[in-house]
């Protein structure tokens, strides 16, 4: 698949390039100068996520956004049994040679949902290129386990769908996968306006491909198992960069979390606040996203 050239302008001033990441490609779209700046995008969205606040931080660093492995323009490899391809160390590994590729040892991340997850265990597993690293509305993997009760399991029951085995989620979402995806958007995002159609459109035509949602599906089962074994393995391990936990104040995860809290174990050093909004605040507040950014990743 490749990007709608009409849609170039939600990023204007980005190249959008395919760069090696060892055995697949990512899709990344790259704009700006200065230090070096990594966004990873969440579930269902694709880099474009981005576009209300990427074109004003390129004003203050270099922006590299890509797509995760499986989503988005990036690789679709198949999953294996363990659920490896799709681990968050994986998924890591593939930003981290990304970043190589473009010249950067160390870099700042800022991370939503899924592509929050993958700078977690990123932050573990290579410290040493990690700056500061922003985490938008997540509590860690484990913690959002360990407390599951009714109503989490109500309002985020994918996390317990599409876990199931292949293929059963990937069977019943290709029936309407744009109504799976509007429901799923329509259910997190508070801000009424806040989705742009033309970022939408590009929602739903990645969503389309069943090697994206079959992707999708090895990504929350990674988490429920590998991911899980990974992170208990690293249980003493803390993240050594200045850490930034943002939420919204209406979703899901700040409702029902003590989001900067559940971050105080993981981490060295971590302050956080809520936003305005729901679970996307890159879309649903950008400009208030973009002035917690700003005091957080100075240039200078």
């Amino acid at each position: 698949m490749t990007a709608h050239p009409e849609h170039n302008d939600l990023m204007p001033g980005f190249q959008v390039q395919d760069i090696s990441a060892g055995e697949i490609r990512i899709r990344a779209a790259v704009g700006g100068s200065g230090p070096p700046l990594l966004l990873l995008h969440g579930h269902p969205q694709t880099h474009l996520t981005w576009h209300k606040v990427a074109p004003e931080l390129a004003k203050r660093f270099t922006v590299v956004a890509t797509d995760l492995r499986g989503y988005g323009d990036s690789d679709k490899p198949f999953g294996d049994p363990e659920h490896r391809a799709y681990s968050k160390r994986v998924m890591a590994a593939d930003q981290v040679t990304v970043m190589t590729q473009l010249g950067f040892h160390c870099f700042d991340v800022v991370a939503h949902d899924r592509g929050a997850r993958v700078a977690h265990r990123m932050a573990l597993d290579h410290p040493e290129r990690v700056n500061r690293m922003v985490l938008i509305d997540i509590a860690p993997t484990a913690t959002m386990y360990a407390l599951t009760n009714r109503e989490f399991a109500t309002r985020y029951f994918w996390w317990f769908f599409l876990i199931q085995p292949y293929d059963l989620p990937e069977r019943l979402i290709a029936a309407d996968p744009d109504y799976f995806l509007d429901r799923h958007l329509a259910g997190q995002i508070k801000v009424e306006g806040a989705l742009d159609p033309r970022v939408v459109a590009e929602y739903r035509r990645c969503y389309r491909d069943p090697a994206t949602r079959h992707a999708i599906c090895e990504d929350y089962r990674a988490a429920a198992s590998i991911d899980l074994e990974d992170d208990a393995a690293d249980a003493g391990r803390l993240i050594e960069s200045p850490l930034l936990v943002l939420w919204g104040a209406y979703g899901t995860v700040g409702r029902l979390f003590d989001v900067e809290g559940s971050w105080r174990p993981k981490a060295r050093h971590v302050r956080g606040r809520a936003l305005p909004c729901g679970h996307s605040p890159q879309e649903e507040v950008p400009e208030i996203l973009l002035s917690e950014l700003n005091s957080f990743l100075p240039t200078e």
